[in-house]
């Protein structure tokens, strides 16, 4: 068997699981930032998942703004080593990772958005439930996004096409920012 055989699947399992705790610890911040409810229980589940690792960060690293920093650094600390490993993995330098990270954590973020105004778009279509914990949480985080598009947009005999608005601007701000941002940082990824 060739190493390459197991590359591949290793290569997966790391960007999987850090892929997706980086994203509830990003969330986290994220829902915080909106001001989301923390007694849904969508937003319990992510506290109690993050709270291990954050616990001790908090105790070094300040809120500054009524942000919470602790949790930025972590999704960055996160990101820097993930990429370290794979490029460790695909035979890279890896001392790059710390600056490979920053690019990657925003489109992470852009990625974020993008998905959360796509699933209320789509939710919006089966007029579900408002009081249903998940729905509550994605129009906390979508509003920021979705009212001055909605603002600027008006309806089209009753269809709301802001949606649809702000997830072209999150791609172009994904094709425009990101290239020259990895290139910076020169992260191969």
């Amino acid at each position: 068997m060739s190493s390459a055989y197991l590359l591949n699947p290793l290569v997966f399992l790391i960007q999987t699981l850090f892929g997706v705790y980086t994203t509830l610890v990003l969330l986290r911040f994220l829902l915080q930032w909106v001001r989301a409810d923390f007694y849904n229980p969508f937003s319990q589940f992510i506290v109690r998942v993050t709270s291990p690792a954050l616990r001790p960060l908090r105790e070094v690293i300040p809120s500054l703004g009524g942000m919470d920093t602790a949790s930025l650094v972590l999704a960055w600390l996160l990101q820097t080593v993930e990429l370290a490993l794979l490029a460790l993995l695909l035979g890279a330098n890896p001392l790059g990772a710390p600056l490979w990270s920053l690019p990657a954590l925003l489109e992470l973020v852009i990625n974020i958005a993008l998905f959360a105004v796509l699933i209320r778009a789509l939710l919006s279509w089966f007029n579900p439930d408002p009081y249903n914990p998940v729905v509550g949480l994605l129009t906390r985080l979508t509003d920021p996004l979705l009212r001055p598009a909605q603002r600027a947009l008006p309806p089209v005999s009753g269809i709301d096409l802001s949606p649809m608005a702000v997830m072209i601007a999150l791609v172009l701000l994904q094709m425009l920012l990101l290239p020259p941002l990895k290139w910076l940082t020169g992260s191969p990824f």
